[in-house]
């Protein structure tokens, strides 16, 4: 009992939309999970298989959440963690299988440093243990242009875990698969935001989480295995239009307007180039939605931007920050890994200093 009084209270909540077959298999994990401090919620998305049924019966003691329609990620945690109180929101996605002690060594590191805000644990593989989980790996980047990358992940190219990012480190962008979030700063940042429905939202949350003076984390010690798309898989044409019509907000909230007129203008040069590639690669199901993303950021800023900005501070104070595009060692010089593009020896010196607008 003294144990549970000294550690900092944990709400986990798992969201759900039709996953019942998963919570079957992957909530006992939780359940059983060594730090004692914690509830368990099940947010149940509204879904139409026998989700509630599953937890009703075979998960008396967790807490069910019901939803009347669908809110996707951001409006269907937003909605919850207003009613929760804890020190910590541990959202975990329903085809997450998480070890026994994962989250001690989270909050250790997090307890230690109040600038600490948000965290993730190393998310591996569970088809194959050995290799990074697209989803987040080993902690997020972000580059000049808006595009996402991983400690283990590079667009499509996904490493082999052979311990080469255990260290603790400062990144851009802690994964919304699985993300260790302060209460205090979930409040003072203002949440997810509730337009992009799924996908971005992490990373929206996240930067302006370090424009607020907080901290992002990984921190390897503490491991998770990911299926990921349980949901919507990464070929999902649902998904492809919300990833690109969102990087595209994403940027549009939190980049100043003087960078926005060159950036967005190359990012939609450079997507349409995707599209043609894709509809010449027998795949016009993704082309088409790579399309409509853009006639859909149209429509958001012509209509909801207005209403939607954060203040914005760009990218010059945040950690995480590749200044240039990765597009370029990507393609051009077949540098694949993270580590070949960002060295460790840049990352180290930038660990306790602000990057200034130098290539890296």
């Amino acid at each position: 009992m003294s144990n549970l009084l000294s550690q900092p209270k944990i709400a986990i909540l798992i969201l759900n939309w039709n996953t019942s077959g998963y919570l079957k298999r992957f909530l006992p994990s939780v359940l059983n999970t060594t730090y004692q401090n914690k509830q368990i919620y099940v947010i149940d998305n509204n879904s139409t298989d026998d989700s509630v049924e599953v937890l009703e019966k075979h998960f008396p003691e967790v807490h069910i959440i019901r939803m009347f329609s669908n809110k996707g990620y951001a409006s269907g945690y937003n909605l919850c963690l207003s009613q929760i109180e804890a020190d910590y929101f541990l959202l975990v996605n329903s085809d997450i299988e998480v070890t026994p002690s994962f989250i001690e060594p989270v909050i250790k590191l997090m307890e230690a440093d109040p600038k600490i805000g948000i965290c993730q644990p190393k998310l591996l593989s569970l088809d194959a243990r050995d290799k990074f989980e697209y989803a987040g790996a080993c902690g997020g980047w972000i580059d000049q242009i808006g595009l996402p990358f991983s400690r283990g992940r590079v667009l499509l190219t996904i490493e082999k875990d052979k311990s080469q990012y255990n260290d603790t480190e400062k990144i851009f962008w802690a994964t919304g698969a699985c993300m260790f979030l302060k209460e205090a700063v979930y409040k003072n940042i203002g949440g997810f935001y509730d337009y992009y429905y799924m996908h971005q939202e992490d990373i929206d949350l996240c930067w302006r989480a370090q424009n607020a003076g907080y901290k992002i984390y990984v921190c390897p010690q503490s491991e998770v295995y990911h299926i990921g798309g349980g949901s919507l898989s990464w070929e999902n044409h649902l998904k492809t239009f919300l990833t690109f019509r969102n990087n595209y907000i994403l940027l549009s909230r939190n980049l100043p307007l003087i960078q926005l007129l060159y950036i967005i203008p190359l990012r939609v040069f450079l997507d349409l180039g995707g599209c043609i590639y894709f509809l010449f690669s027998g795949k016009p199901g993704i082309s088409n939605a790579m399309f409509k993303a853009q006639f859909a950021y149209v429509y958001w800023l012509l209509f909801v931007l207005s209403k939607s900005l954060p203040k914005t501070k760009g990218l010059k104070n945040c950690f995480g920050v590749y200044r240039n595009t990765i597009l370029i060692p990507y393609f051009l010089k077949n540098k694949r890994k993270f580590s070949e593009i960002v060295p460790l020896k840049l990352r180290h010196k930038a660990q306790d200093a602000k990057l200034t607008g130098k290539k890296i």
